[in-house]
């Protein structure tokens, strides 16, 4: 079993995490739906305001094989909150600790900055996510809907208002 460590991740893991996000984003069967870049996410998390933080977990040789990606949300019931963004690790490091140890760090980020939750969303189909966030002792929520807007939806919308 390799040896893996995890650490707070910095402006230079960007492009790795990027690499990482299309992974999943592969995995997920959604690749044309990525239209970010890797410099408008060295912007968004190291630009003037983060807008989010991450964790990345690596080899002993510093070979980045999984990253979690998460922001700051509030719950005017719980106070502040975290909520993952992406979790993935490479497919050749899975089955091997490195998803527990990531989501480790981030529990401990969360008890440290005194959160009233941690929240996610896992794709209904799939099982491992699944049974990883069952092993940790998620909670699935049947109760609430997710509703989104697109950014197109979004500029519709202003321009149907204008």
């Amino acid at each position: 079993m390799t040896n893996y460590s995890v650490r707070k991740g910095v402006a230079d893991d960007i492009p790795v995490v990027f690499a990482l996000v299309k992974t999943l984003a592969i995995y997920e069967n959604a690749l044309s739906e990525v239209i970010n870049t890797p410099e408008q996410l060295l912007q968004d998390g190291f630009g003037e305001r983060a807008y989010f933080e991450f964790f990345v977990a690596e080899t002993a040789k510093k070979e980045v094989v999984g990253m979690i990606l998460y922001y700051y949300s509030y719950s005017t019931w719980k106070g502040k909150s975290l909520y993952v963004d992406d979790l993935v690790v490479n497919e050749a490091h899975r089955g091997q600790g490195v998803g527990y140890l990531l989501f480790d760090a981030l529990i401990r980020e969360a008890v440290t900055q005194n959160v009233g939750k941690l929240h996610w969303q896992v794709l209904d189909w799939n099982e491992p996510a699944i049974r990883f966030y069952k092993r940790l002792g998620a909670v699935f929520d049947p109760e609430w809907v997710n509703c989104k807007l697109s950014r197109e939806q979004l500029q519709a919308y202003v321009k149907q208002k204008v």
